[in-house]
């Protein structure tokens, strides 16, 4: 019957035939396996074996017997690459200097001297196959010489492609000619907030909130209105149903999967929700989801861009902390932004650096990507097990310490007078960091509460760092306000 909607295997259907038509999965490339996307689409295995045998009726796709399924060659070109966006009004950028920059340089200086990392926002770089990714970067280097040194935006069509290929795989089809590659998510969070907003506007995030939002927020001359989160549901949709009523807020940055600091990962019934309430109010919402690879369950977390139904939501994500800290390549899908993104990201930094998308491009067209993921996302969950076990049995009674779904930091209550503050200085003087969590408010919200990073190896060195911070915190909550110097077991 005309205008029926579509079956669930017709709808998968036609998300892959999509996806081939726009040349994400090209000729001769295999495409997820039955098992992969029934999974990740939350499908019987029924239904996606039916959208596949449609697929192929189609003469999109082939099977080849104990292989699964692969790409048939193209009927039709591919679409050309889109216009550049008109014109878009830019922000002004306002940089006030704040103490929390201190901290956090103060924190990074002291590791790179030698420090424990408990503090670090960055995780342990030999988590990651940097070796092989740098193999990759030096074969195209020595292909091309020095003809490689910025993508224009979008940035680079191969690795577009790899992004569009990953995020099907994981449950979210997107169109490709939405991604714009930057310099890491931060950029992508910057570009975001001044399409969406301009300085004197108010900004809805977490509480607590990870130190580099507030920063960015308040670099652009904008006001970041607090709202209350939990390490179970994430923020409160009633509050931030009342500031938007009350405080003009005009758009939201929220990172559901994972959050830093609290480690929690939402609900679909509130992450669905919460793209209602925005819009419902007509407001842009900015998604922070650089962990979302990170998970320690069975299945790959859903995104708020999977809920969005008008472009409201601008997607920032990033390799940084699931394949490599140290290219700095990120992305953005800006919804209906998008031009006034891409005309930022040109203005203000003009294109990302060649060589590392296609380093990266290239390591995950060929080599084990899920299987790096697979054991990094094991690493991880049992680093958590055992340092907020170490937690428990060390740090003074009435300590509190969060329960991360993934990630690599745990949330850490301190009892009584014991406040970060305090605690980071005197660590500092031990050689040991920690991430204070007066970083992660605009005010002494967080006072007592520290941020610990578990990514690094756990050693008889780092436990005993760990001892060694719970007997400092269990003399501070002793003795609050003091700063004598106490005598430390061995």
């Amino acid at each position: 019957m005309p205008g029926a909607p579509l079956k669930l295997y017709e709808s998968l259907a036609a998300d892959v035939a999509s996806l081939i038509e726009q040349g994400v999965m090209r000729e001769g490339e295999r495409i997820p396996s039955v098992r992969q996307t029934s999974q990740h689409h939350n499908l019987s295995i029924s239904t996606v074996i039916r959208a596949y045998l449609l697929l192929e009726s189609q003469g999109l796709i082939e099977s080849r017997p104990q292989s699964g399924y692969f790409v048939r060659p193209l009927r039709k070109p591919l679409p050309e690459a889109p216009a550049m966006p008109q014109s878009c009004p830019i922000a002004v950028a306002l940089a006030p200097e704040l103490d929390v920059s201190h901290l956090v340089l103060s924190t990074l200086r002291s590791i790179e001297q030698g420090s424990v990392p408990f503090g670090s926002p960055y995780p342990d770089p030999e988590l990651y196959p940097a070796a092989r990714i740098n193999q990759h970067a030096s074969s195209i280097g020595r292909q091309h010489g020095h003809g490689h040194a910025a993508d224009l935006p979008p940035g680079n069509p191969e690795l577009i492609r790899q992004i569009a290929r990953r995020h099907l795989e994981n449950g979210l089809a997107v169109d490709p000619n939405e991604i714009l590659i930057t310099v890491g998510a931060t950029e992508a969070i910057n570009l975001c907030l001044q399409a969406v907003a301009r300085p004197g506007d108010a900004i809805a995030v977490e509480s607590p909130c990870y130190y580099a939002v507030l920063h960015a927020i308040a670099n652009a001359g904008m006001r970041a209105v607090e709202i209350p989160a939990d390490g179970r549901d994430g923020i409160s949709l009633e509050g931030l149903e009342r500031a938007i009523r009350e405080d003009g807020i005009v758009a939201a940055v929220v990172m559901p999967n994972y959050q830093n600091p609290l480690g929690f990962e939402m609900s679909d019934a509130r992450k669905r929700a919460l793209v209602d309430l925005m819009h419902a109010h007509g407001l842009p919402l900015i998604e922070n989801d650089v962990y979302n690879e990170l998970y320690f369950g069975d299945a790959h977390p859903t995104s708020l861009k999977g809920f969005d139904r008008d472009g409201l939501v601008l997607h920032c994500n990033s390799f940084s902390k699931s394949l490599t800290p140290a290219s700095r390549i990120g992305w953005t899908l800006p919804g209906r932004y998008r031009a006034q993104v891409e005309k930022l990201k040109f203005l203000n930094t003009l294109g990302t650096p060649a060589l590392p998308q296609l380093a990266i491009a290239q390591y995950l067209q060929q080599d084990g990507y899920d299987f790096h993921l697979r054991r990094l996302r094991k690493h991880l969950a049992q680093q958590a097990r055992i340092m907020a076990a170490a937690v428990r049995r060390f740090f003074p009674p009435g300590t509190t310490v969060s329960e991360p779904a993934g990630g690599y930091v745990l949330w850490v209550g301190l009892p009584g007078g014991a406040a970060a503050l305090p605690l980071y200085a005197r660590a500092q003087e031990r050689g040991i960091s920690v991430g204070p969590g007066d970083m992660f408010a605009t005010g002494p919200a967080f006072r007592h509460h520290i941020r610990l990073n578990y990514s690094y190896p756990w050693t008889p060195e780092s436990e005993a760092a760990l001892r060694t911070l719970g007997l400092l915190a269990g003399d501070l909550a002793r003795r609050p306000g003091t700063a004598a110097p106490v005598a430390l077991a061995r």
